[in-house]
């Protein structure tokens, strides 16, 4: 007899037990229902239910495939059938006659695609009428009656009770604590059907009860609950939860929701009942989005208020968690004149008067700026390529890909631009389009979150080519020009006044003059005065309103980038009245000195540059004979340059600036000369 002719007879004979089992299983379940009760098993319960698992251990080894030294996993060509079976003729093999075309039907592997779910649905079946079930679970008041063997290949928890030796090894009835019925219901329901319902009710009974059990199915069914309603109001709590029972995954999203809505979390019940240490932990992180860390100061000065009575005298440790060397003088000084709650804490205002001093000083930061987790954008503004132009373009460097944004409400070149307190300003440049060619006063406020742009007020007069910096939270315009008159003004935008300012002026007129900001000081550096290229180097002091001369540079250059990092600033190409440079030079405004870096691979002016994870991105310009649209980046640590992203087009005379952070960096005034013609 054939090992075909078997297997055929055997599933006859197996349809026909399995008519005669479903003929008979009400009265088994009378049977078994009575056993129960008794405590002791039916003998022909326990006989049928031995007989069901050999059948079931055997087809599991021998209905796959009949062939003989043939392994699950061998390749074979498969068909679909309606009925969810799949099968898998083996190929002939190459010993076989050539003329044998068939496929060998003796030899078929099969794979039953529903056989598992409908294995699970007959055994919830069986569980619902007490049919074969070994073991009763007692939750409170409810009596739950499974299968050992389905909870213990479900929950580690179960496997180790039924299989580890424990006395429930041998306990038809065992008794469970710290889960609620209606949950160890559900949680039963999920072990033998795959399905859970998760509601907000629900949730943080179920996720302790599944991390107990340590049904990890149903654990990550409620960590993905909870990520999705994720809120304000909530995301502390959540946090919490997630890190008590070990959701590291859930734990690390909440978080990070925290880090990025900061501002609104900290108006909510939650951030305001939080303990001391929960506190500095929070305010201490480096990836807080913050546009100042002014907000960081008044986070924590309203949850002192919340309880002022008990929270006064843990201030002064909290103090010391908030970068304090990043607010303004002018805010320092309010605050210690004015916060009733500082004036309980004296130890607090002598430590503000000592980061006062420092700033006023001008030393260097010992703190490091935050970095926000949040997405970095580098955006870019306006620009020349054949005439002015008004797009704005986000580059993510994570993902290294270029979006085109909601247009400038003017075509501009020659403008300067700085992100201040989450907004991208764009200033001044020129309109130089065909019949128009205008200098501007325009000063556009954009917002990324709407991907919107408003006007602000304008500056006192036009600046082309205008250097750009923030410092103190305001927004200073250097020099430029307009029409042929070269300025040697400077003037600052305070944007809770929306009011422009002058301060004094420089000592020169400087046109496409690089600006940067270090220490709280402001400088100046090249230019064109109408005549010459510049290599002088001027420097502004906010406290006393005086600019002084400091060291020049080894260059004379005008339209080139200028970026700080740390103490030094990186002066980068330009144009030296007789060609574009692809030269560098670093200024360390601690020791009053230039030297040369090295040196860009292609020579370019009137490009952009910023700064972003301590590295500059020299962007775009114009060589001499062609607008560029690539960008190199430079690792002052390695004093290196390498290729990055290139812009969408070529361009020259645009400005830049990174969304997430005040990098102590500006995005100079552009320049670029054609056959001694100066374009804007």
């Amino acid at each position: 007899m054939t090992r075909r002719t078997i297997f055929y007879r055997f599933c006859k004979s197996l349809l026909l037990l399995n008519n005669t089992f479903l003929d008979a299983r009400t009265s088994l379940a009378t049977v078994h229902a009575t056993s129960i009760h008794a405590n002791a098993p039916s003998p022909n319960v326990v006989l049928f239910s031995k007989l069901f698992f050999k059948i079931m251990v055997w087809l599991s080894f021998n209905t796959v495939d009949f062939g003989p030294n043939r392994m699950d996993g061998d390749e074979g060509c498969s068909y679909g059938s309606t009925n969810g079976l799949d099968s898998s003729p083996h190929k002939p093999s190459q010993s076989q006659s050539p003329s044998c075309n068939a496929v060998d039907l003796g030899d078929m592997s099969f794979m039953m695609v529903d056989y598992i779910k409908d294995a699970m649905k007959a055994m919830d079946m069986m569980r619902n009428h007490h049919m074969l079930t070994d073991v009763v679970l007692e939750v409170g008041a409810e009596l739950f009656h499974a299968h050992r063997l389905v909870l213990a290949a479900a929950s580690p928890y179960f496997k180790a009770m039924f299989t580890g030796g424990l006395r429930e090894c041998d306990m038809n009835r065992v008794q469970l604590q710290g889960v609620s019925a209606t949950v160890m219901a559900r949680l039963i329901h999920f072990m033998y059907t795959g399905r859970i319902r998760v509601t907000e009710n629900t949730v943080c009974q179920l996720l302790p009860a599944a991390t107990m059990f340590q049904i990890t199915n149903v654990i990550q069914a409620c960590c993905d609950f909870l990520a999705r309603q994720l809120d304000p109001s909530n995301a502390i709590g959540i946090a919490t939860f997630a890190e008590q029972h070990g959701c590291t995954e859930l734990c690390r999203k909440a978080n990070q929701y925290i880090e990025r809505h900061f501002i609104q979390i900290c108006h909510e019940e939650e951030f305001l009942q939080l303990n001391c240490v929960q506190l500095i932990t929070l305010i201490k992180k480096d990836e807080l989005n913050v546009q100042a860390e002014e907000e960081v100061y008044k986070a924590v000065i309203k949850w002192v208020r919340y309880d002022e009575d008990n929270r006064h005298v843990k201030m002064e440790h909290i103090i010391s968690a908030v970068r304090c060397q990043f607010l303004t003088p002018k805010f320092l000084n309010d605050q210690m004149t004015n916060c009733d709650v500082l004036r309980k804490t004296p130890a607090c205002r002598e430590y503000l008067a000592r980061i006062f001093k420092d700033l006023t000083l001008h030393k260097k930061l010992a703190v490091k700026e935050r970095t926000p987790n949040t997405p970095r954008i580098i955006y870019v503004a306006g620009g020349y390529f054949r005439h002015s132009l008004n797009v704005l373009e986000g580059y993510n460097v994570d993902d290294k890909t270029w979006h085109t944004l909601d247009n400038l409400t003017v075509p501009r070149s020659g403008l300067g631009g700085a992100f201040l307190k989450g907004s991208f300003y764009a200033v001044g440049g020129r309109n130089n389009t065909q019949g128009n060619s205008s200098d501007s006063d325009w000063v556009d406020k954009y917002n990324p979150a709407k991907d919107q742009w408003r006007p602000c007020s304008p500056m006192s007069v036009a600046r082309n080519r205008v250097g750009v910096a923030v410092m103190d939270d305001l927004l200073y315009a250097v020099g430029g020009s307009e029409g042929n008159k070269y300025h040697n003004s400077v003037e600052f935008y305070d944007p809770e006044l929306d009011q422009w300012t002058n301060v004094k002026p420089m000592h020169t007129q400087r046109l496409a003059v690089g600006v940067a900001v270090v220490s709280r000081l402001l400088y100046a550096i090249g230019g064109f005065d109408g005549t010459n290229r510049l290599s002088t180097v001027e420097c502004y002091h906010p406290e006393n309103n005086e600019w002084t001369m400091v060291n020049s540079m080894h260059t004379q250059r005008s339209g080139a980038g200028v970026a700080g990092i740390n103490h030094y600033i990186y002066v980068i190409g330009g144009y030296d009245g007789k060609r574009q440079l692809n030269s560098v030079e670093r200024y360390d405004t601690e020791r009053n000195t230039w030297e040369f870096m090295s040196s860009m691979k292609v020579a370019r002016s009137a490009l952009s540059v910023t700064v972003l994870d301590c590295r500059i991105y020299a962007m775009g310009g114009y060589d001499g004979q062609n607008f560029l649209s690539t960008v190199e980046v430079y690792n002052p640590m390695l004093n290196t340059w390498e290729d990055g992203e290139p812009l969408s087009s070529g361009r020259s005379g645009h400005a830049s600036a990174v969304c997430y952070q005040n990098p102590n960096c500006q995005l100079p005034a552009k320049e670029c000369l054609i056959k001694d013609r100066v374009l804007p």
